[in-house]
C-alpha cells in the first residue's frame, strides 16, 4: 500500500467515523477565530471556548482591540495560559491588521504568518475554514496520527504539512485534520492507543505492530 492509497483509505475511513468535520473553538467571523485559535496554543479547545465569550464581548470589533489596551486582554484571558504573551501577540496583531490590512483577516498562509503570534498552524485553519482553500493543519494530533498511519515519518510541523499536501486530496485535507482531532481525542490517544477499536487498524503501521504484540 502506498502513502497516497493509505491516505485516501484514511480519509475515508475518518469520513464515515466522524461525519461531521468542524472546528471545535467557537467564534463567528474571521477575526474571532484568528484570536480563539492564537489562545489555543498550549491551551485545550474547551478553556478557549470558556475564555472568550467575555472576551469578545468586551471587544467586539477590530477597533475595540485597537483602541483597547495589552493589560486588559491579559487580564480577560489570563486562565488560558501564556496569558500575556497571547495578549501582546493579540493587540499586535490587530493593530497590524488595521493599519496593512484594512481590517481584513488575509485569505493566505503567507500573508497570515507576516501577523505578529501568527504561525502555520494557525494560518492553515482560517485558510481553510474561512476561506475555504486546501489547508493542512499540523497539530499535535495530525501529527502523531499520520506518523503512526505512516503517511510520514517527520515530526516537524512544516515537513508533515509539505508531506500531507503531497498526498492528501486538496478538497479532503481541511475535513480530514478536523476528523484527526476528534479521532486523537477518541481513539488515537498519545499514551494510550485504543488500535482494537480503530477504524483504520487494518491499514495503520502502528495498530498492525500493536495488533502482533
Amino acid at each position: 500500500m502506498t502513502k497516497k492509497q493509505r491516505a485516501l483509505a484514511a480519509v475515508q475511513a475518518l469520513k464515515e467515523e466522524y461525519p461531521d468535520a468542524a472546528c471545535s473553538l467557537t467564534y463567528t467571523n474571521p477575526l474571532e477565530l484568528l484570536i480563539a485559535t492564537r489562545l489555543s496554543a498550549q491551551c485545550t479547545d474547551a478553556r478557549v471556548n470558556l475564555v472568550t465569550p467575555a472576551l469578545f464581548a468586551r471587544f467586539p470589533t477590530l477597533d475595540d482591540y485597537v483602541n483597547g489596551s495589552e493589560q486588559e486582554i491579559a487580564e480577560l484571558i489570563r486562565s488560558c495560559g501564556l496569558y500575556k504573551t497571547k495578549a501582546r501577540d493579540i493587540f499586535a496583531m490587530c493593530q497590524v491588521l488595521r493599519s496593512e490590512y484594512g481590517g481584513v483577516v488575509p485569505d493566505t498562509v503567507e500573508t497570515l504568518t507576516k501577523l505578529p503570534g501568527v504561525g502555520r498552524k494557525t494560518a492553515n485553519l482560517i485558510v481553510g475554514d474561512i476561506y475555504h482553500k486546501p489547508a493542512v493543519v499540523t497539530d499535535t494530533h495530525c501529527i502523531r496520527i499520520t506518523g503512526r498511519l505512516g503517511l510520514t515519518e517527520s515530526k516537524v510541523p512544516l515537513k508533515v504539512e509539505k508531506d500531507l499536501r503531497a498526498i492528501l486530496p486538496p478538497e479532503e485535507s481541511n475535513d480530514f485534520c478536523h476528523r484527526l482531532v476528534l479521532h486523537g481525542r477518541a481513539v488515537c490517544d498519545a499514551r494510550h492507543p485504543n488500535c482494537a477499536g480503530c477504524c483504520m487498524r487494518e491499514f495503520c503501521k502502528f495498530a498492525r505492530q500493536e495488533m502482533k504484540k
